[in-house]
C-alpha cells in the first residue's frame, strides 16, 4: 500500500508519524487480496486556526472504489483513531460488496417441531 502524508501544521508530528504508520498496517492486513501497487492511502493532518481543533481527512484508492473519511477532534490523537475507524468501516462494507455476501444468506438451523398425541 502506497501511503502518502501531507502535514499542514507539525504537531505532534512524530507521534502522529508513528499512529498513521500502525494504522495504515491494520488497514493492508484488511486489503491483502489487492495488488499493493493499487492501493493508495492519502492523509491530510491539519490544525483549524480559530477553533484549536485537528483536522484529519484521508482518502484510499482501490481498484473498485475510492474511498473518503474525516473527522473533527480537540485531541491531535483522537481526531486521526476516529478518520481510521470510520475507514475501517467503508472498508469493511465495500469487501461485503465485493464478495457479494448479500447473496449468499445461510440457512438457519431447523428446530424439531415435536407433535403431542
Amino acid at each position: 500500500m502506497n501511503v502518502s502524508v501531507q502535514y499542514k501544521c507539525d504537531d505532534f508530528r512524530g507521534q502522529i508519524e508513528q499512529d498513521i504508520a500502525k494504522y495504515a498496517a491494520k488497514l493492508g492486513r484488511w486489503l491483502e487480496h489487492f495488488d499493493d501497487d493499487l492501493v493508495s492511502l492519502h492523509a491530510s493532518y491539519d490544525k483549524h486556526s480559530r477553533k484549536r481543533t485537528y483536522i484529519v481527512t484521508l482518502n484510499l484508492v482501490l481498484p473498485s472504489a475510492k474511498l473518503h473519511a474525516s473527522a473533527t477532534n480537540g485531541e491531535a490523537r483522537f481526531a486521526l483513531r476516529h478518520a481510521f475507524d470510520e475507514m475501517e468501516m467503508q472498508v469493511s462494507k465495500q469487501l461485503r460488496l465485493a464478495r457479494r455476501d448479500y447473496e449468499w444468506k445461510r440457512k438457519r438451523e431447523r428446530r424439531a417441531v415435536w407433535a403431542e398425541a
